[in-house]
């Protein structure tokens, strides 16, 4: 498990190492960390708006002796397959999920980037690691995709914790990204609403958003 404090370490030393400035997206438990929702998280999930952004930062993490390996033990069967997965890393307990422009088949639009939570800088050279923390709508919407219990019990988490959630920016992603790229993302996020309800309160107006025209 990697800690808060582990978290912030590793992001410093990679600065170090990056050949030039790297932005990239936190969702996942690790943006869950940042907004408190947790303390450990199992692997670092982060999301790449720029194809050299993603390859300069798997070169410093190369260097660092973090290893790619397969995404068959982490995720459900059908994702494997899917044509956009993320190159995973491991070094002992710890693993990077990176992924760019898309999160399967989910589009990661200027949208997404803008209603960024937090910014986080780490330089130690003369280069900057820039970490820019999703929304918690974005993390809940991403993590109802991934079909994987964790990520049901990382949402739930959320909701419970946090009161504050805006289901209309969630429903109205969805509605974008099944007409835009991912086809599922509706039907996907009505199941983990429908297990939702069961634990939380969610306004029946909700689920007829989902598929109104």
């Amino acid at each position: 498990m990697i800690q808060q404090e582990d978290q912030e370490s590793l992001f410093r030393l990679i600065s170090s190492y990056v050949k030039k400035d790297v932005v990239c997206y936190a969702f996942g438990g690790t943006a869950m960390m940042y907004y408190g929702y947790k303390t450990a998280t199992k692997d670092i999930d982060l999301l790449f708006a720029d194809e050299d952004d993603n390859n300069t930062f798997i070169e410093a993490i190369n260097v660092l002796g973090y290893k790619r390996m397969s995404m068959v033990s982490v995720y459900v069967e059908a994702l494997t397959k899917e044509k956009r997965k993320p190159e995973m890393f491991t070094r002992g307990d710890e693993r990077f999920d990176l992924f760019v422009k898309y999160v399967f088949q989910t589009i990661f639009r200027d949208e997404m980037r803008k209603r960024f939570f937090a910014r986080h800088d780490y330089t130690m050279s003369k280069n900057t690691l820039s970490v820019f923390v999703l929304s918690k709508e974005d993390i809940i919407f991403l993590k109802s995709i991934t079909q994987r219990e964790k990520d049901f019990d990382d949402i739930l988490t959320i909701v419970q914790k946090d009161n504050n959630i805006n289901w209309d920016l969630i429903i109205n992603e969805a509605r974008w990204q099944s007409r835009h790229g991912d086809g599922w993302a509706i039907m996907d996020l009505e199941q983990t609403m429908q297990r939702l309800k069961n634990i939380i309160f969610l306004k029946k107006e909700y689920f007829d958003r989902l598929y109104r025209k």
